[in-house]
């Protein structure tokens, strides 16, 4: 880890001193800057996957900030140690805890968690130059909100190949079986590809993750299942008898259920060509 920090040091020195601030960046929420740095480069984005510099390596993924400040010419620079325990100190005080402290007087890098919200909040800070700059990293952890939806032929398609197809973005509220209105847009190719085949007869098929008991999770995969149903033979016009339902609860994830975003994975529908 250190050689790595080394060789960014090296190229970090060509870097320019006067170089402008970043009038595209902000700082991120959670954190002010050390007083008398500027933002020399700044990166946010909804979802990202990242591999924190622990060891192993850890990899989240989720809402992501990068931002790389450097100190002003004539402004006093704080040590690496100083700039990195401004940053975990107030996440373990919060409740979290620090996972990686390898930084001394020329830089190094800290790692730290906090525990908010049913997610974490994973915190990186590498210093170097002996503080002359450092970039903190910060990922909030969450599963991938899908924006590209399967059209009819891709759902066909798909159903031809593997006779089935799993879908994440029909979304119910937490706990209850009642969709939610921007799930319109994951059904109606559903929708259309039924009405395009008469001859298609579905499963659909609810799956949970596995917070809860199994036997709620089972009932509310269930109940799920049954309202999708419900919805295609109410907009669409289609005859109940083309659809079964099932809801297999927790017992069939296909992502680990230890993170956010394996979670988001195991919560879906899947349809299952008869």
């Amino acid at each position: 880890m250190r050689l790595m920090l080394a060789v960014a040091v090296l190229c970090a020195v060509a870097a320019p001193v006067r170089a402008q601030e970043d009038q595209e960046g902000k700082d991120h929420p959670m954190f002010s800057r050390m007083p008398g740095y500027y933002i020399n480069r700044y990166d946010a984005q909804d979802f990202a996957t990242v591999d924190l510099e622990t060891e192993p390596p850890k990899k989240v993924e989720g809402r992501y900030w990068q931002i790389e400040y450097w100190v002003k010419e004539d402004a006093k620079k704080f040590g690496p140690v100083q700039i990195a325990r401004n940053h975990t100190d107030p996440i373990v005080k919060r409740g979290g805890r620090k996972i990686v402290e390898d930084v001394d007087t020329s830089g190094g890098t800290t790692v730290a968690v906090l525990p908010a919200g049913g997610k974490n909040i994973w915190v990186q800070v590498q210093a170097g130059n002996s503080g002359d700059y450092y970039t903190l990293t910060v990922v909030e952890e969450a599963g991938m909100e899908q924006k590209v939806e399967f059209s009819a032929m891709e759902l066909a398609k798909a159903l031809s190949t593997t006779g089935s197809v799993a879908l994440h973005n029909i979304l119910f509220d937490t706990g209850k079986a009642t969709i939610r209105p921007e799930s319109a847009a994951a059904l109606a190719p559903v929708g259309e590809l039924l009405r395009n085949d008469t001859a298609l007869k579905l499963e659909i098929q609810g799956h949970t993750d596995n917070v809860g008991q199994p036997a709620a999770n089972l009932k509310l995969s269930q109940d799920r299942a049954a309202s999708v149903k419900t919805y295609l033979v109410s907009n669409f016009g289609i005859a109940a008898a083309r659809l079964t339902t099932a809801g297999l609860g927790d017992t069939k994830p296909v992502a680990d259920n230890m993170s956010e975003a394996g979670r988001a994975q195991n919560r879906r529908v899947e349809l299952v060509k008869k």
